[in-house]
């Protein structure tokens, strides 16, 4: 329960973030915020402070930073449709950028309080690992690439070995100052006991470094970019048909994972660093996702701005703004819809 509720709190952290970083672009460029609210529905407190009605809501799913002149046509000077189409994207992106720095500084922090990381170099093997030798791998061994793929981190290492299962690896490492090209390795997960549990290894034992801050700087940009990727993989995957709507998780689904994640470690120490790493993947994510160019998203009001903009350039015509109102109603409501059926699966899994 614990793990659950600090998930909980994190997570309505990363929606205050977001729609910070909204807020705070908005003032700092001149737009007049009506409303900041977080949560959705009813409110549990509201305060109104200058133009700005501040605002705690009863359900942890959301948020937002209502504009004057963000959705409806206004003639206040400060609305956000009289601004120029520079500083509606800068406000735009701003909640993305704010969800990966929140990402960014949690993983810095994480690490810093580990006080060291691992590292893509090989210490040594284990048992049972044939691809290890002078036409292999070798300890020491930087690994840089994997069937083409950019190796930032251990992480890294397992996601490319595995998005190539049952097929030979080429591998390029750094060895001795010197690139090194190696060509149909053979390196397929095997089971290990470990603390009298069955589970799945590659053999790969890496080295640890102790945590400076320019290391800790680094490494964490490299774990927010793996997540980045891992989020696009797992996009091209829902499109592909490679995972279906079942393997979706909404609010409901994450915090039962960050639950489990934090309950499966052997100390509540452990447990705070388990749930703290993944609500970081979580922040990633949002900044991610919320690009995507689709209507109701900032991504999608970011592609519809370059659009109208584009078009008024070529003809001098403007668009009516209507029909961007309904574009982002209709992708709104089919965002509801998908939310509604994410969470009625995560429901089943768990009465399952």
């Amino acid at each position: 329960m614990l793990y659950i509720i600090f998930g909980v709190l994190l997570f309505g952290l990363l929606i205050a973030v977001h729609e910070g970083g909204h807020f705070l672009a908005a003032k700092k460029l001149g737009v007049q915020v009506n409303e900041f609210a977080i949560g959705m529905g009813p409110a549990l407190f509201t305060r109104q402070r200058g133009e700005t009605l501040y605002s705690l809501r009863a359900f942890p799913i959301g948020g937002y930073c209502a504009m004057e002149g963000e959705d409806e046509k206004s003639d206040n000077p400060r609305a956000f449709s009289a601004k120029a189409p520079w500083k509606k994207i800068i406000i735009l992106v701003a909640g993305s950028a704010f969800n990966f720095l929140a990402g960014l500084l949690l993983v810095a922090l994480l690490l810093t309080s580990a006080g060291s990381y691992g590292v893509p170099v090989v210490k040594d093997f284990r048992e049972g690992v044939s691809f290890a030798g002078e036409e292999g791998l070798l300890p020491g061994d930087r690994i840089l690439e994997i069937n083409g793929g950019r190796v930032r981190t251990c992480a890294d290492v397992s996601a490319w070995l595995s998005a190539a299962r049952g097929e030979p690896k080429d591998l390029v490492v750094e060895r001795q100052g010197e690139r090194v090209a190696l060509y149909d390795l053979t390196i397929e997960p095997q089971t290990y006991e470990e603390n009298g549990k069955t589970v799945t290894r590659y053999g790969i034992n890496f080295q640890v470094e102790q945590a400076t801050p320019l290391g800790v700087l680094a490494q964490s940009w490299n774990t927010c970019l793996y997540f980045a990727r891992t989020v696009w993989q797992s996009l091209g995957m829902l499109v592909t048909g490679q995972v279906g709507l079942q393997e979706m998780s909404g609010p409901v689904g994450i915090v039962t994972y960050l639950g489990e994640a934090g309950s499966q470690s052997s100390s509540v120490a452990g447990g705070l660093r388990n749930v703290g790493y993944l609500i970081a993947l979580i922040a990633v994510n949002l900044a991610v996702m919320n690009m995507l160019p689709i209507p109701a998203l900032d991504g999608g009001r970011v592609f519809l701005l370059l659009v109208t903009e584009g078009w008024y350039l070529m003809t001098r015509r403007t668009i009516d703004p209507k029909y961007e109102a309904w574009l982002n109603g209709v992708g709104f409501l089919l965002l509801i819809l998908l939310m509604i059926l994410v969470t009625f699966s995560d429901v089943l899994k768990l009465v399952n």
